[in-house]
């Protein structure tokens, strides 16, 4: 069976144990704590447990980096004018992979080719391919693409709280915080 597919029956059959012990269907979509937390998408984090939160206590938002995208902001946005948070946490992290990529390299590695990407010496590169095998040619759209890489993550974490804070539908009584979440503790420091 592909590795796609079993990951999908797993999943699958991991439901129906969820599905016979949920409660949370009287949970409101409106976040108990009044917060939103904008992060990365690192699988090392969980921002339920690093910031002591249960189920609908809080929106979380994800993307690669934890950056405040456009996307990013229209959820933020939309959490406090329909879901009324009034506190939103930017919290990046140490390692993140955002910090060890360029721009400009991950351009080119999407212009040669789609498919993933090795870390070779300190080198992003695309590996030989198998020539018999269908993959989907890369494409020039890649270099047009900001991709929100970025080299000081405490600058990074105060560039996107000023982008936040100046957009204008962010309403001036929301209270945004800047954070970083260290991988090797776990502890969370506090920079703005």
């Amino acid at each position: 069976m592909p590795e796609e597919n079993k990951n999908l029956s797993e999943m699958m059959q991991l439901n129906e144990h969820y599905k016979a012990i949920f409660d949370k269907a009287g949970l409101s979509a409106q976040p108990g704590k009044r917060i939103a937390i904008l992060t990365c998408m690192d699988c090392r984090l969980n921002p339920y447990e690093f910031a002591g939160l249960k189920d609908g206590e809080a929106h979380i938002i994800r993307n690669a980096g934890g950056r405040a995208t456009d996307d990013a902001i229209r959820s933020l946005v939309v959490s406090h004018k329909v879901l009324g948070t009034k506190d939103w946490f930017i919290i990046g992290h140490t390692e993140c992979g955002m910090s060890k990529i360029t721009d400009e390299v991950l351009g080119q590695l999407l212009e040669q080719d789609l498919e993933t990407a090795s870390l070779e010496k300190g080198l992003w590169i695309n590996p030989k391919r198998d020539s018999t095998k269908n993959c989907k040619p890369g494409s020039v759209l890649a270099k047009t693409i900001n991709w929100g890489t970025f080299t000081d993550l405490h600058q990074t974490i105060l560039d996107d709280i000023d982008k936040i804070r100046q957009h204008p539908l962010v309403s001036s009584h929301v209270n945004i915080h800047g954070l970083i979440f260290d991988v090797h503790t776990g502890g969370l420091k506090i920079i703005k």
